[in-house]
């Protein structure tokens, strides 16, 4: 495993044929100061990370990178940028056609103010009717390929949050991707087979999310009793060792996080026994492995529109794993779209269906007061 770990670069893939280092860029929260934005990427590349991954949906990120790649760091990095109009549609008429998406490389290069991208990818293929529409004739994939033809952009991919198994089938059938970007950690390891996969197959394997969204990085006993006393390194040290994981995305909102990731992965990945003991850890805590929800649905829909399983999502989050933060950050977006937890009427249909015999009336409650509440 020493080679691991070393400030050395590795293979970005094997279609690609190029380098990275096991930890990259990743620009969506950059500093909302240009100037402290531009200081954090440039520190970011003079530590050696190389990959970095923007894109046309993260506000002015791919604006704030193009500035921090002047004056000799363009040369320095593999630039990579993504879109999809399920997810931003920057005009009203954005659609998945070979026109619209070479548009968008097109404004994004100029965002970027470069002269060519080194990958630029179709943004969260989350299911196969999306993958059908970026790879039919005349769609996204024609469009990047017209770029690629022009030499403006070089290499193509995806990212996904799709299904494992409709991944493997992309996988299989995607001979033009080199890149596939997913979310892997300790907290939730379903695409470890398919970044497996992906990764014998030649194609560079990403990593978003290493530390769950930093929530890992949240002061939970419930963590440090699972993963010990420092369970962002626990979770670095877990994908390092992982040898079909290409690199890593370090989200750098300030400039500790550059300095102790590289830090955790310069020291030795987890041996075997270490890697199961996390594993078995992981699943205990998990809302499987408590009884909890686990969404599917089944007390769906609810009279009063409000989302049940995000909301019980949240209570797990805050109740279950004391990650506060985060839980009230993921009811506060679940609120913005359906009806609050106080708007329940304890009608009971719900838990007439719920196949975990969940008391969803009285975690609706705890919800309520909870975030509603204390608001």
């Amino acid at each position: 495993m020493e080679a691991i770990t070393q400030d050395r670069l590795v293979d970005f893939g094997k279609r690609s044929g190029l380098q990275c280092h096991r930890v990259s860029i990743g620009a969506m929260r950059l500093p909302e100061d240009d100037q402290k934005a531009v200081a954090l990427m440039r520190q970011a590349i003079d530590s050696g990370m190389i990959y970095i991954d923007t894109c046309r949906g993260y506000g002015e990120s791919e604006i704030k990178v193009g500035k921090s790649l002047k004056d000799g760091y363009r040369a320095k990095v593999v630039l990579s940028t993504k879109w999809s109009p399920w997810n931003v549609k920057i005009e009203p008429t954005d659609d998945t056609s070979a026109d619209c998406t070479y548009k968008r490389i097109i404004e994004s290069m100029r965002r970027l103010n470069v002269e060519q991208l080194d990958f630029y990818q179709i943004w969260s293929i989350n299911n196969p009717e999306q993958y059908r529409q970026a790879t039919e004739k005349g769609g996204m994939l024609d469009g990047i390929r017209r770029a690629m033809d022009q030499g403006l952009v070089k290499h193509t991919g995806f990212t996904t949050h799709d299904e494992p198994e409709n991944i493997s089938r992309y996988i299989d059938e995607a001979d033009w991707c080199e890149s596939i970007l997913f979310t892997h950690n300790i907290l939730n390891p379903k695409y470890k087979a398919v970044i497996a996969r992906a990764h014998e197959k030649g194609i560079a394997t990403i990593v978003m999310n290493p530390v769950a969204g930093g929530m890992l990085a949240e002061d939970s006993p419930v963590f440090r009793d699972a993963f010990g006393p420092a369970p962002v390194e626990t979770a670095h040290r877990y994908l390092s060792g992982d040898p079909n994981i290409d690199t890593i995305l370090c989200g750098i909102v300030e400039p500790g996080d550059i300095v102790n990731t590289l830090e955790n992965y310069r020291k030795p990945p987890l041996s075997a026994a270490e890697r199961l003991e996390v594993e078995q850890a992981a699943a205990k805590i998990s809302k499987e492995g408590m009884g909890f929800c686990t969404s599917c649905e089944y007390c769906k829909p609810c009279p009063q529109q409000i989302n049940i399983p995000a909301v019980l999502h949240a209570v797990y989050l805050e109740k279950m794993l004391k990650c506060t933060r985060r839980a009230r950050q993921h009811y506060k977006w679940t609120a913005e779209k359906d009806a609050r937890a106080t708007e329940c009427t304890e009608c009971g249909e719900c838990e007439a269906k719920c196949t975990q015999k969940l008391s969803i009336i009285d975690l609706m409650k705890y919800a309520s007061d909870t975030f509603d509440k204390s608001e």
